[in-house]
């Protein structure tokens, strides 16, 4: 497991930056949401992996057992995978918004607008 997460991380950070480089606004923010699930797992296999018992505190004990897993890291990440699904959806909303607006989410006939 320890090899495989990193290879799934790498190819997860490389193919939403080939997407971000993209000229259509949809593959930038599917790109952006690969980033977001790369990072998440990166925190994710930083905390380290365990399949020791969970971080329960039986009657009595201060401390969690040796080798439990830590809740922290994964309390960070399902707080970023919420903020990551709002900004999600905001960018969704903006190219919908975009596209209604100038007909098209191609990146270089938007320069036409600018005035």
């Amino acid at each position: 497991m320890e090899v495989l997460l990193p290879i799934v991380i790498g190819v997860l950070f490389a193919a939403g930056f080939y997407l971000m480089l993209r000229r259509s606004l949809m593959k930038v923010v599917i790109g952006v949401s690969l980033m977001t699930n790369a990072v998440n797992l990166v925190v994710f296999t930083a905390a380290g992996l365990s399949r020791e018992g969970a971080p329960l505190l039986a009657a009595g004990e201060s401390a969690p057992p040796d080798g439990a897993a830590d809740p922290l890291p994964q309390a960070f990440i399902l707080t970023a995978i919420v903020i990551g699904f709002g900004v999600l959806a905001f960018f969704v909303t903006l190219v919908m918004r975009v596209y209604q607006t100038i007909g098209t989410d191609d990146t270089d006939q938007m320069r036409a607008t600018d005035r």
